[in-house]
């Protein structure tokens, strides 16, 4: 038998490294999905009996029976209205002037590695910035828009850095082609490169509000209502000029925090009533991811590169 080379043996190591360092991903990610699962299929089993019409279209009340998620559900589809409407167009101006604009200086270096550093902020940090800012400051108080602020801050980080990995993405024929048929630089990101990054993009958008819908902390932290039993005013007025933004003044409640309260009650009606509530978040929050995702699908379908 001829012995093995050198080169021949560090190869056979190197394979045998990499199949033990697949076994291993295997086995984490096995058994973070079964604990997923088991976490998901009891708080299925619990909640299931209590997610029915009546739950989702009645208001909150003191009898477990008969509590249920109306208040909770607007409210959160609210916030992440103002949510979406705050950081995303801010995360996305913010990425392609520090992508495609900013000279690389220690100006704009510094504020690469404070939007990074933000990005790994406790949440709660962002609670206690929005209580002193948006709630004793400027008087916006304990309110849809004050929620939506402080979340969009939150969320921020991630769309800045989403947006300009996106933007890095598009390959840089794009740009020449541009530049060669006499287009301007705003030209050429706003017709060719920000389109051509939108999937991207709107990956980044995913992930940062799939992150806002399920925090607590801060919306506990500006004072978020618990028990709630009427709804915002409508957006849309009988009268002229048929819009109305008093419902971003109204006081508010989310599905964070009905089911942190019911959790923390001692009767397992309630506690029923908390699972179900957290269904409900997890279909809001796969909702919103799927159009989304298919809004994605459907810009890299458009893609011609």
């Amino acid at each position: 038998m001829t012995p093995l080379t050198p080169v021949a043996t560090r190869i056979r190591w190197a394979k045998r490294i990499e199949r033990a360092f697949l076994g291993v991903a295997w086995l984490l990610l096995g058994t973070l999905a079964a604990v997923f699962i088991g976490l998901f299929a009891s708080m299925l089993h619990t909640g299931w009996t209590r997610l029915q019409p009546d739950f989702l279209l009645t208001f909150a009340s003191r009898r477990a029976d008969q509590a249920g998620v109306l208040a909770a559900w607007v409210g959160t589809l609210v916030v992440m209205v103002v949510t979406a409407a705050v950081a995303v167009p801010l995360g996305v101006a913010a990425g392609v002037y520090l992508e495609e604009y900013a000279r690389p200086n220690r100006f704009t270096a510094l504020i690469e590695i404070n939007i990074v550093n933000l990005a790994g902020v406790p949440s709660i940090v962002y609670g206690l910035l929005a209580l002193g800012l948006f709630v004793r400051w400027l008087g916006f108080g304990a309110s849809v828009l004050t929620a939506g602020l402080t979340l969009g801050l939150l969320i921020l980080p991630i769309v800045v850095v989403a947006t300009r990995e996106a933007l890095r993405t598009v390959p840089p024929t794009i740009r020449e082609a541009s530049y060669a048929v006499g287009s301007t630089r705003w030209q050429t990101v706003w017709q060719h490169v920000l389109p051509a990054a939108l999937p991207g993009i709107l990956t980044g958008v995913i992930i940062g509000l799939s992150r806002a819908i399920g925090e607590t902390a801060p919306i506990v932290t500006i004072g978020a209502v618990t028990f709630i039993a009427f709804l915002p005013p409508a957006p849309v007025s009988p009268s002229f000029p048929f819009v109305s933004v008093e419902w971003i003044w109204s006081p508010f409640t989310a599905l964070p925090i009905v089911t942190f309260d019911w959790t923390s009650r001692p009767n397992a009606d309630f506690r029923a009533n908390a699972a179900a509530a957290a269904l409900t978040l997890t279909c809001l929050t796969a909702a919103m991811n799927g159009v989304a995702a298919w809004l994605r699908y459907r810009l890299r379908r458009q893609l011609k590169w």
